[in-house]
């Protein structure tokens, strides 16, 4: 569990350092709505009714109206109010727990004790129990003020807020105004129903058979494949790759063919035909000697492609190069023999 909240119980000069937790969870299957017709997730919208455009939640204040008037009332003016200031639960009375309405009973939470030493965590749980009573305290959380009961379950103290006395409904009905006569003998036969049924209450006895049908009608169309892709539901189909997917799909494949390409020579720029002035420069001069190399690195690619439609004397010129070469690199090879 997480804490939501950290604090201290105060009273009278006793502080019991605590930290609050969520008593209770909702075990309910999540749905949502879709479209009967296709599937698609049913989205809501903050849309204003005067420009008709969709409101981020920056942009929304809250508003009071009485039929005829609204006031707006912007987040500014909440925070002119007394706000979660406090961190003490202030312990106003120790009442008989028989006198606290289950009606009155909201949300349950945890206590946990925070200090280095639970001592004072436990000798006012202890008090609680030996004294039967519930402590009456006022906190506050979330920005609202609270009215809670503390009491104690099993070793745990507990805080349960309650309902201010205003939110409590009155229950008349007219049927029970009047005068209904029950006899002795219906009275006794009621009785003797109630004692048949009589037993001590188990929780764990008791399961919440809607959810667990609706889990084992999930986990049948499942397995018999009654089931959409998530995904689809949202408007997205997987064939649709018209992102980054896409792109680095038929970059790869570029890459590919270009490999392809320059391995058969057949991108590459064709070299230029050497002119006649630099065919019949000497082999041993240091000028040409140094270009020719280079040249042949270039067009050598190039030139196993163009061969059968180049003349004899272009093809001459540039096998010489590739001829000399070699000599170069075979003369060590004379010497070390």
């Amino acid at each position: 569990m997480r804490s939501i909240w950290k604090g201290a119980i105060t009273f009278g000069l006793v502080n019991v350092p605590v930290k609050l937790y969520s008593a209770t969870e909702d075990h309910d299957v999540s749905l949502h709505q879709v479209h009967d017709a296709d599937g698609g997730r049913i989205r809501y919208q903050r849309k204003c009714e005067i420009c008709g455009k969709v409101v981020d939640y920056e942009h929304i204040d809250k508003a009071y109206d009485d039929g005829d008037r609204t006031v707006v009332i912007t987040g500014d003016d909440l925070k002119s109010l007394p706000e979660e200031r406090s961190r003490e639960i202030d312990v106003l009375e120790f009442v008989p727990t028989d006198q606290i309405d289950p009606i009155m009973l909201d949300r349950s939470y945890f206590l946990e004790p925070d200090g280095t030493s639970p001592k004072a965590y436990v000798l006012l749980r202890r008090t609680l129990e030996e004294t039967d009573r519930t402590a009456i305290v006022h906190f506050s959380l979330r920005q609202k003020t609270r009215l809670a009961a503390l009491r104690v379950r099993g070793d745990v103290l507990m805080l349960q807020t309650l309902l201010w006395d205003d939110e409590v409904r009155e229950a008349r009905f007219p049927a029970l105004e009047k005068q209904t006569r029950i006899s002795d003998k219906e009275l006794d036969m009621s009785s003797s129903l109630v004692d048949s049924l009589s037993d001590d209450f188990e929780p764990a006895d008791f399961s919440d058979d809607y959810q667990e049908e609706l889990r084992q009608l999930i986990d049948a169309k499942l397995e018999e494949g009654e089931s959409l892709d998530t995904d689809a539901t949202f408007g997205e189909k997987p064939d649709d790759d018209d992102g980054e997917g896409g792109e680095v799909i038929d970059l790869m494949e570029a890459l590919r063919q270009s490999v392809e390409k320059n391995r058969s020579g057949g991108h590459r720029k064709p070299a230029k035909k050497p002119s006649a002035s630099s065919t019949n420069v000497s082999a041993g001069s240091t000028k040409s000697a140094a270009k020719k190399p280079a040249a042949k690195r270039t067009a050598s690619t190039s030139a196993t492609s163009t061969s059968s439609g180049s003349g004899g004397a272009g093809a001459a010129a540039k096998k010489k190069p590739a001829s000399s070469a070699p000599k170069k690199k075979a003369a060590p090879k004379k010497k070390a023999s």
